[in-house]
């Protein structure tokens, strides 16, 4: 009978992955990103260290390999952490993250959402000004206060286009004569 095949598995929370959080945030928040996410998982007898990273102004594919340079050094010098050899894989938060904190609210400015509450129907808003406690949304062209703690599972929906400047004058009345599109021309 042969051996049984090796399956991923997600090593448990404690002091191991606690120490390890507390090694690459550090690392993380000197590149100028905050650690989202830090899970590792284990197949065989390989690790693998999946950092999610963000910012207030995202990353990008050049942000992410300094990142990942600089965690990977701090991975090095800390090998007894891991356990063997590892696999290092940072990435940005995708499109389908959950919005779960106060700064996911903050980073989806105008962002369309699709929200279902713990209480009544699910539905879908703009989101204006994110506070600690609660978010503005703009649901069918009505503002409307939403309290993270009645928040089931949030998440932004793809556009394909840019929001409607409507919707934007309603969230953020400063941005609207900014984003037109017209900026510096006439000038030559």
């Amino acid at each position: 009978m042969p051996p049984p095949r090796s399956q991923a598995r997600t090593v448990p929370p404690g002091p191991a992955a606690g120490v390890l959080r507390g090694v690459l945030e550090p690392v993380v928040a000197a590149a100028g990103f905050e650690l989202d996410a830090l899970d590792v998982r284990a197949t065989g007898r390989r690790q693998t260290v999946r950092l999610v990273v963000d910012s207030d102004t995202g990353a990008g594919l050049d942000d992410i390999a300094k990142v990942s340079r600089a965690a990977s050094e701090a991975l090095d010098r800390q090998e007894h952490l891991v356990g063997g050899s590892y696999t290092l894989e940072v990435t940005s938060p995708g499109v389908d993250r959950p919005l779960t904190t106060p700064r996911h609210w903050r980073r989806a400015h105008l962002r369309l959402v699709a929200v279902r509450p713990h209480e009544g129907a699910p539905f879908t808003g703009r989101v204006g000004p994110a506070g600690d406690e609660s978010v503005t949304l703009l649901v069918d062209g009505t503002l409307r206060d939403v309290r993270y703690a009645d928040v089931a599972y949030a998440a932004v929906e793809v556009e394909f286009a840019p929001p409607p400047q409507a919707e934007i004058a309603v969230l953020d009345p400063d941005a609207g004569s900014d984003d037109d599109g017209n900026a510096g021309e006439g000038s030559g």
